[in-house]
């Protein structure tokens, strides 16, 4: 009598057969994961490619060129001949180099110590203080544009600005043309800047001072700690990291300043307030110099970029 040939089942199948299985399903499983991943990235990496990566490769061989926005004749190519010209024969890229850094200069150190009183004070449980972080934010999310004209009128001589001082010096002031005057010109503009800009970064340091734990606070008063080491000794260690994207985003927003000057002054009075961002514009488009815009943009991306990378070096953290 035969006997019956024993039946295979999966389960009768040696353990490294059924763990090869699990492998493949499990190197399959990834790649569709994989897969998946990609088409999720797609439209924002197509989106990165053409509107940042290929206009940055664009700018970059264009600066070496004489090209125009409208020309009969194609671009040549000049070598350094329009970083030669910004440095040495355009004392209006000069001026706008620096007025710039005047300008970063002086919002930075302002508008983060500024914007960390408001947090500290707007982070305290007190009545109605949902409504002043309201009230100082509404700046940031109003047009750029409507603020820059609004302030245009405050800033005129007959202008809410003015009048006011005449009204609290009973006339001994009299009001000048803040964005007319080569010397009140930029500071007006400043001014304007900070307030425009400052509820932004008091919600980040209101989201890093909301972080650090209440109980070493408890532990630091219990140690006999007044307020300034509460604030020298707890508060400003928990705020390293927002400290270092404050700096950051505050010193590239400073470097680009467009909006307000294209709004107020366009550059005046004679290049006051003209800055590197403006005048490449100006070049660039209005005066069609494409080769010569595209020079000025290419020094302004190094100048950010070695700036970012000097803070972040600065901020590192220390062994």
């Amino acid at each position: 009598m035969a006997i019956p040939a024993q039946q295979v089942t999966p389960h009768s199948l040696p353990a490294d057969g059924a763990a090869a299985r699990k492998d493949r399903r499990r190197a399959r499983s990834a790649r569709e994961g994989h897969r998946s991943a990609y088409w999720m990235v797609a439209p924002a990496t197509i989106l990165l490619l053409l509107f940042l990566v290929v206009p940055v490769l664009l700018a970059f061989g264009l600066s070496f060129t004489n090209a125009r926005l409208i020309s009969p004749n194609p671009p040549r190519f000049v070598g350094l001949d329009n970083f030669v010209r910004a440095f040495a024969n355009d004392p209006t890229f000069v001026r706008s180099l620096v007025n710039t850094f005047l300008f970063a200069g002086v919002v930075v150190p302002l508008q983060s110590g500024l914007a960390l009183v408001m947090a500290i004070l707007v982070n305290q449980k007190l009545r109605f203080v949902t409504w002043f972080r309201v009230i100082y934010f509404i700046p940031v999310v109003t047009s750029i544009v409507v603020i820059s004209i609004l302030w245009d009128f405050m800033y005129q001589r007959n202008g809410l600005i003015n009048s006011i001082l005449e009204t609290l010096t009973f006339g001994a002031v009299q009001g000048t043309n803040w964005l007319g005057n080569t010397s009140t010109a930029l500071p007006a503009i400043i001014v304007l800047s900070i307030w425009q800009a400052v509820g932004f970064h008091m919600i980040i340091w209101l989201s890093g001072l909301q972080t650090i734990p209440e109980e070493l606070y408890e532990a630091a008063r219990m140690d006999g700690a007044n307020a300034w080491q509460q604030f020298k000794d707890v508060t400003w260690p928990g705020l390293r990291s927002t400290m270092v994207f404050i700096l950051v985003t505050i010193t590239i927003q400073a470097l680009g300043l467009f909006v307000q000057i294209d709004v107020m002054t366009q550059g005046g009075p004679r290049d006051a307030t003209t800055t590197l961002v403006y005048h490449a514009v100006q070049q660039g488009y209005r005066r069609q110099e494409t080769g010569y815009g595209a020079a000025i943009s290419l020094i302004f991306f190094v100048i950010v970029l070695v700036i970012a990378l000097v803070q972040r070096w600065l901020t590192r953290e220390k062994d």
